[in-house]
């Protein structure tokens, strides 16, 4: 299984961009007010470190996965137990991931429809996949999809012109402060902070020396269309309104009028917004297959696909409604946990560990010769 650099671009901009702009709206703009998209600047700028130090810690060990090279840092056992957090990350966001696309689903197309089926409709989609391609075929598919997405975000950010009063993000700083800006900005650092999950995905690259700068223009390209995404929410509804609304870029794409001509367009953004979820998915559970498959010495890796599938559906149907799905979750563990310790902490940790390492083993070996 190899990918491009152009595939690992569209995979990591696909992956970062959908629930990003989904659910971390509505939260920065609650604290940082009309200045929320000066937080989704910051958050986008903190990315792309998080992002330039796990696929730099990548490249001291390019043809190990994320599992393999932690043990080779840290020794068997150490390597094996700092690795647990990420499984329990993965596995988890499968299963919230999985019920808020199914939700959204439920609220935007089909109200009568059974949440189980939905949830196993594409649990189904994302098992075909990578049991059938591998991360090849997923990088594949984010290559086509990829660029229909942010097709359709410009179409739908330029039809909303007429909409866009520039008042609405006055005045700047003055009603929030730097505090309330960096609190903002969170939601989405934590959100973007998900491309650390190329540390299981470097090694296929067919040129892994070119990670670090794909990878990086994937995440600064989401980040930028996100940031004018939520930018132009605000020119539409205002601060007050949108902090309100549970998706503001859907509600944005439902006022939109052209000549009561072109009207009824949220269509678009529910299928893209289902296409990078769907890649999002299918990603998660590569790398949890993958990298269980590594972690117990188990051979044919996509054996391990049907039992995380199997585990992730009463994960999934286990949440009361959205509240606990999305919003507690991400406030109770996502924020709290998830991006300290496993977008910042480990990854920062084993660099510095790995960097030292290899650099006293060149040295000692140089010396000897």
């Amino acid at each position: 299984m190899k990918i491009s650099g152009l595939q690992m671009f569209w995979m990591m901009a696909t992956l970062e961009f959908g629930m990003t702009l989904l659910l971390s709206q509505s939260p920065a703009i609650a604290e940082a007010k009309q200045d929320a998209w000066i937080s989704f600047i910051i958050a986008g700028v903190a990315a792309i470190m998080l992002t330039f130090v796990s696929a730099k810690l990548s490249l001291l060990y390019p043809h190990q996965t994320f599992i393999q090279y932690s043990q080779t840092i840290l020794g068997k056992w150490l390597g094996k137990i700092i690795v647990i957090p990420y499984f329990i990350q993965w596995f988890s966001a499968i299963g919230v991931i999985l019920r808020d696309s199914s939700d959204f689903i439920l609220m935007t197309l089909f109200h009568k429809t059974p949440l189980i089926v939905l949830v196993v409709l594409m649990l189904y989609l994302i098992v075909y996949v990578t049991y059938q391609g591998g991360i090849e075929g997923i990088a594949r598919c984010s290559e086509v999809i990829g660029p229909i997405i942010f097709l359709v975000i410009i179409l739908t950010l330029i039809l909303n012109y007429n909409n866009i009063e520039w008042k609405r993000i006055l005045p700047i700083y003055a009603d929030s402060g730097w505090m309330s800006i960096l609190k903002g900005g969170l939601s989405p650092v934590s959100f973007f902070g998900e491309s650390v999950s190329i540390m299981m995905l470097i090694c296929f690259m067919a040129e892994p020396s070119k990670g670090v700068s794909r990878t990086i223009w994937g995440v600064g390209f989401a980040s930028f269309f996100t940031c004018i995404s939520t930018l132009a929410v605000l020119m539409v509804f205002g601060s007050g309104l949108t902090a309100k609304m549970w998706y503001p870029y859907f509600e944005m794409v439902r006022y939109i009028s052209v000549m009561e001509f072109i009207q009824n367009i949220e269509i678009l953004v529910t299928v893209i917004w289902m296409f990078s979820v769907f890649i999002k998915l299918s990603v998660y559970l590569f790398i949890t297959s993958y990298g269980a498959a590594q972690w117990l010495n188990i051979k044919d890796w996509k054996k391990v696909i049907w039992f995380v599938a199997l585990g992730v559906v009463p994960l999934a149907m286990i949440y009361k409604n959205i509240d606990t799905s999305s919003i507690n979750y991400v406030k109770k563990y996502w924020i709290p946990y998830v991006f300290p310790i496993n977008m910042v902490g480990i990854p920062l940790l084993l660099w510095i560990v790995g960097s030292i390492r290899k650099n006293s083993k060149e040295h000692y070996i140089y010396r000897r010769q």
